[in-house]
């Protein structure tokens, strides 16, 4: 492997889930935007993206409510979920070169998302990657007292596999991910290829990529802490 001087290798890739794993944070934009028009609270498109991809259901409602004026009800996003069930069922697919990229990796690889665990299963059946997960390697910071951008979840997955958290690499297309990968010790791959622009994953310990068939080689060469 032609890695970077003094740096350990890779034993464990952690991935994201929603805009990495599966192309989702397109569709859940769309629909968010139109749920929070109908309750009173306008975001444009790159506020959505800047605010809440990757982000806590905690940090969206608060988001949300300032910007209303007013709390929401509790459990406010339950009425909504057949709106998004709906739009995923006809939409969602994987991203564009991921299987590949999993076929291609010659060290264990796990996942770990802000998303429920129903919601995580969900999506993955929906794109046909279950099968490659469904084995005890999938966690949520449902698991964990801090979702990102708290290491809290990346820690628990890397201590859940058995892989020291400077051997780990974690795969990110959100702010809040590549923040809880800093915070946690590992080196993170800010995948660029979706809503978020380049420039707000970039930073210490990361290497930021535009198309997921780069992520092999790109986890072969290292990249600096």
């Amino acid at each position: 492997m032609n890695r970077e001087r003094g740096m350990p290798p890779v034993e464990l890739v952690i991935f994201d889930c929603d805009g990495v794993l599966v192309d989702s944070e397109r569709i859940y934009c769309r629909i968010d935007r139109e749920v929070l028009a109908s309750l009173g609270a306008e975001f444009t498109e790159a506020e959505v993206v800047e605010y809440f991809v990757g982000s806590s259901n905690d940090r969206l409602t608060a988001i949300v409510e300032e910007r209303r004026g007013r709390p929401l009800e509790a459990g406010w996003h339950e009425t909504y979920r057949p709106l998004y069930d709906a739009a995923l069922d006809a939409e969602l697919r994987a991203v564009a070169g991921i299987t590949d990229v999993l076929d291609a990796l010659e060290v264990p690889y796990c996942l770990a998302s802000n998303g429920s665990h129903t919601s995580i299963r969900r999506n993955l059946t929906r794109t046909g990657l279950l099968d490659r997960f469904d084995d005890g390697r999938i966690f949520s910071a449902r698991d964990v007292a801090h979702g990102k951008p708290a290491p809290d979840l990346f820690l628990h997955a890397a201590a859940s596999m058995g892989v020291a958290p400077e051997r780990c690499a974690v795969v990110e297309d959100s702010p809040y991910g590549v923040r809880a990968a800093r915070a946690a010790g590992m080196r993170a791959f800010g995948y660029a290829g979706g809503l978020t622009p380049a420039e707000r994953l970039a930073g210490p310990g990361t290497r930021v990529f535009g198309a997921m068939h780069e992520l092999p080689a790109l986890l072969a060469e290292g990249v600096t802490a």
